[in-house]
């Protein structure tokens, strides 16, 4: 036996399946309905089956139905997380030669064989889901041609009625990795294969109820409605038992009907906050169908985004179905971890990135409250690749009239929206969306459906938004793709309800709010939480709320994809064997695989904060960022720190409605000349089903009376004589109890001694260089070109002064590069004390020319044995001049290792903003005005080189980081470039840091 190609042929998307139609299990007993597996008529066909894999389909022998099988594997699974196979990511670039509609020859494929018992009744249709197979599916039973179905992340049901027998029966499903399909299906993701969602099988009633519509329309006043349903019936259609339960569970209704229509009055309307879900049951014989339905209703009004008459925001997210064990398989356990996550982490929306989640999903979030973009199974980013030259990543979106660059971008979009005008593929574009929507068109919590995702745009596209427009007016429609035009063709967007970018800066959102528009602004993806990042959330968050034309947008993304490997740590692209491969720009998430979450998600948490405190004329007011509910629901707890000392606390409760402002009832210290800082904690009353009662929505730190009291108190002074001994290339500095070197060539002190003990275990050295981020993917090029990163210390002039109870010494010196020019320019003046003080003063210039700096600052090389630090500075959390918003300004203690983030590629971690001392038994260092430091036990370089946070080797010694200022975090890994004010971009700059050593 061959088998027939149609995994080539755009023309054949299913055979033998039933058509597309909404999700739901019929039970026997109103009392089963709340689990499906709990109902008469669910078979799950889940388990360990017969597998073989072939590393081509032509491998298949032709007698594959009378093969006999060694090896099992569970479904649902990926193949490649059990041994077959190898995991494989790539962003863009398709897996395998763009030549559609054609796959290579060496597609490998996995053949799935199991029995089951089965007791048909003569009465009885029984229908066999895959709820997702990725590639594509050939059903057989008992050895028997049943059906084929592409479209990975939907669900392929097949009536088997006519192919099943009493006792034993036999299944056997071939799966392909690759078909004509996955031209459509390019997201960015590890490629997986095989089933990977739930299998069971349904018996139904000869004549069964095969698809239902839940239609409704509110009244103006939005407390009435008129509620209908229309039914498709196998066969003919007959009345149905309907009865509608408030949320409250009472009756509202029940009557017979084939289609209904009813009027409901008082209605109870839903929205994340406060999710109210009517019940409404369907008894058709011995088959009871119970459909969770929400009022809502979704509009769009002069460019404003409205939700049951308000103005909402999406604090949103892109969400993969992801698991570093489990791959694509995510079950109702683990899908309840994410929206618990993201729930405690004040976000109310996900748009399903790029694909239909399981038919489940979209009911948990109809419950648990969170707003949907649905998006259909559809993306070929990887088609924009045909262009010869490629262009630079920005080039799609510039607008720029050199004629070079204006040619390659219109072929590059050309090329980009392929199969978007493609005929061939229209049908099954059309088809992607028809299995999305019907599918879920009784969800309550979908409030957009989406074309799928960066695919160009064309005709195909246009048919689809008019298909679903007219299937489904109630719901908006979106898809960023639509701002891309091919070259032989006018777009038309009539269809479309948002103006969406990726990837659009704070300044982008606000350009477009400043004009009158229809459509309201949309981010579907911003913020790219790759690595140590989202150092822009606050930014997005005021471009959001600063005009009510900007409703928001979704994090990219939720979580780090990375398979295990087989030494037991998280690998990423290239560590598999696979190419072409994209490296680490899947580990870009707010959580970790695991579901730990980033210092990314806390920042972002706080961001997204329900409420916002403000010290305004002697008054503490606060602002109710819900959109539809009430303060009263959260305690406010307050606390007074003096001088980071707590001292007064209490808890308050304000009734405030959503979107208004009140007045705190808190009275204020006097200005005593201390710093005044007050801590509001916003905190949860009740349980709800995600988040328990008292946690923590978020907090704000107001800085009452911010005086610098933290000046260091001088030591006794110790009258003493310096003993100085200076050569060509050193100065040695010694007094009773201190011995100091001075590299007069580089500037620096090379070593500091207390009683023949160092200090310093290597040169106290100044430092440009930190570890790129993956937010510095893109600069650090730039940076590498300029030399920061093979940067060091050369001095033109010293002078050494000997003062009575000091000395002074005055060196010109500069930071440079081999084959680079100076970076920085300096006037030191080093002061050492008796009593083991030394201050820096640094006068710095740097030449307007080169890029802006990662950082600057001293580097100290202490014992490894360091121990704890205490700082005053924002912590515990690590914090930058662009994300500090997670962290609170206090008093903290940590140590090299607790400090240090093992983000899974390593780079820039643990850094301090803010800070005004920070001391340990060994050293107490601050500066002339507040700065950053960082304690670790790696090297800047040694996170520059190393490709994985397991093959960290120590550096021996702890090293402590003082900076005057530390570049900011941004986004700029898939977003736009770090702004301005978070640059070290000065042209000139002092401070002066103090060290005190030997504290004990």
């Amino acid at each position: 036996m061959i088998l027939p190609h149609y995994f080539e042929d755009p023309s054949v998307l299913h055979l033998n399946t039933t058509p597309h139609h909404a999700y739901f299990i019929p039970h026997q007993r109103l009392e089963t309905t709340e689990e499906r597996e709990a109902s008469d008529y669910f078979t799950s066909l889940n388990g360990d089956w017969d597998f073989h894999y072939y590393p081509s389909y032509h491998d298949l022998p032709e007698d594959f139905l009378k093969q006999s099988f060694s090896q099992q594997i569970p479904v649902p699974s990926n193949w490649q997380n059990h041994g077959f196979d190898q995991h494989h990511y790539t962003n863009i670039n398709y897996p395998f030669p763009f030549d559609p509609p054609f796959v290579p020859n060496q597609t490998p494929c996995g053949l799935y064989h199991r029995h089951f018992e089965w007791s048909p009744q003569r009465e009885q249709r029984y229908l066999l889901n895959f709820e997702g197979v990725d590639a594509c599916i050939y059903l057989y039973i008992n050895e028997q041609f049943v059906g084929y179905s592409q479209v990975s992340h939907a669900t392929a049901e097949f009536d088997i009625t006519d192919y099943v027998h009493h006792g034993q029966n036999s299944l056997h499903a071939v799966v392909l990795k690759w078909c004509d399909g996955s031209y459509l299906e390019d997201q960015d993701k590890f490629r997986m294969s095989g089933i990977f969602r739930d299998v069971y099988l349904l018996s139904r009633q000869a004549n069964y109820l095969q698809d239902f519509f839940i239609r409704y329309t509110l009244n103006e006043t939005l407390d009435e409605t008129t509620i209908s349903l229309e039914t498709t019936f196998i066969h003919e259609s007959r009345a149905l038992d309907i009865q509608l339960l408030s949320p409250q569970n009472v009756e509202i209704f029940r009557q017979q009907a084939v289609n209904l229509e009813e009027k409901i009055a008082n209605v109870q309307l839903w929205q994340a906050e406060n999710p109210l879900l009517y019940t409404l049951i369907l008894r058709d014989n011995d088959e009871v169908i119970v459909q969770k339905i929400g009022f809502r209703k979704i509009e769009v009004k002069e460019g404003v985004l409205l939700l049951n008459g308000q103005p909402i925001k999406f604090k949103g997210v892109n969400r993969h179905d992801s698991d570093p064990k489990t791959g694509y398989t995510i079950s109702y356990a683990q899908a309840l971890t994410d929206l618990k996550l993201m729930k405690q982490h004040n976000i109310n929306a996900i748009r399903t990135a790029h694909y239909p989640n399981a038919p489940w999903f979209s009911e948990l979030c109809d419950k648990l409250g969170f707003y949907l973009i649905n998006e259909s199974d559809v993306e070929s980013h990887g088609a924009s690749m045909l262009t010869v030259r490629q262009p630079e990543p920005s080039i799609l979106l510039n607008h720029e009239n050199d004629l070079e660059t204006a040619r390659i971008r219109q072929e590059t979009i050309d090329n980009f929206c392929y199969f978007a005008r493609d005929p061939q593929f229209k049908q099954a574009i059309l088809d992607r969306q028809k299995a999305n929507i019907e599918r879920d068109k009784n969800r309550t919590s979908v409030l957009i459906w989406s074309l799928g995702n960066e695919s160009g745009y064309g005709e195909n596209f246009e048919a689809a938004a008019a298909w679903i427009k007219a299937r489904d007016p109630s719901r908006l429609l979106h898809y960023e793709s639509a701002i891309y035009q091919h070259s032989q063709h006018k777009n038309d967007l009539q269809h479309l309800d948002f103006y969406s970018e990726m990837y659009g800066s704070p300044q982008d959102i606000e350009r477009y709010c400043q004009q009158p528009q229809s459509k309201p602004f949309l981010l579907c993806e911003y913020s790219h939480a790759m690595g140590n990042s989202n150092g822009d959330a606050e930014d997005y968050w005021q471009a959001f709320h600063h005009s009510p034309l900007a409703c928001g947008g979704f994090v990219w993304e939720w979580c780090d994809h990375a398979p295990y490997r087989e030494n037991g740590q998280f690998g990423y692209g290239g560590d598999f064997g696979d190419s072409p491969n994209d490296g680490n720009f899947c580990m870009d998430g707010l959580v970790s695989p695991d579901r730990i979450p980033h210092s990314n998600l806390r920042e972002l948490k706080n961001v997204n904060r329900p409420v916002r405190a403000r010290y305004q004329d002697g008054k503490i007011i606060l602002t109710n960022y819900f959109d539809f509910s009430n303060l009263n629901t959260l305690s406010i707890y307050y606390q007074w720190l003096e001088n980071g000392m707590p001292m007064q606390s209490g808890k308050l409760k304000v009734n405030c409605p959503a979107q208004a402002e009140v007045q705190l009832p808190i009275i204020l210290p006097e200005n005593n000349g201390s710093h005044w800082l007050l801590n509001l904690s916003y905190q949860q009353n009740e349980e709800t089903a995600l988040l328990p009662a008292g946690h923590e929505l978020g907090f704000d730190q107001l800085n009452i009376y911010p005086q610098n009291v933290f000046k260091i108190a001088p030591l006794a002074s110790i009258r003493t004589q310096f003993k100085i001994e200076e050569s060509a290339q050193f100065i040695k500095i010694d007094n009773q109890e201190w011995r100091y070197h001075f590299d007069k060539q580089k500037g620096i002190f090379s070593k500091i001694e207390k009683a023949g003990k160092a200090q310093i275990e290597q040169p106290l050295d100044f430092q440009i260089w930190r570890s790129p981020t993956d937010n510095d993917r893109l600069i650090r090029h730039t940076w590498q070109n300029a030399g920061y990163d093979n940067a060091y210390t050369r001095a033109y002039q010293t002078t050494i002064n000997h003062l009575s109870q000091a000395v002074e010494i005055r060196v010109k010196s500069a930071i440079l590069s081999v084959a680079r020019g100076r970076i920085l320019n300096f006037d030191l003046c080093y002061t050492l004390l008796a009593n083991g003080q030394l201050s820096i003063q640094i006068q710095a210039d740097r030449p307007a020319h080169l890029p802006f700096l990662p950082r600057f600052g001293l580097r100290c090389y202490l014992p490894k044995n360091l121990g704890e630090v205490e700082y005053f500075g924002y912590g515990e959390d690590e914090s930058y001049i662009d994300k500090h918003h997670l962290a609170k300004l206090g008093i903290y203690r940590t140590d090299a290792i607790k400090n240090h983030t093992d983000y899974v590629k390593p780079q820039e971690n643990g850094s301090h903003w803010g800070c005004y001392y920070v001391k340990s038994d060994a050293l107490m260092a601050w500066a002339s005005a507040p700065f950053s430091f960082n304690l670790s036990p790696y090297t800047a370089e040694m996170l520059t080189e190393k490709t994985h946070c397991y093959d960290l080797e120590s550096s021996g010694h702890t090293i402590l980081s003082l900076d005057y200022k530390m570049s900011g975090i941004g986004s700029n890994s898939c977003g736009p470039n770090l702004a301005e004010q978070y640059r070290l971009n000065e042209s000139s700059f002092e401070i002066t840091f103090y060290l005190r050593f030997s504290q004990t």
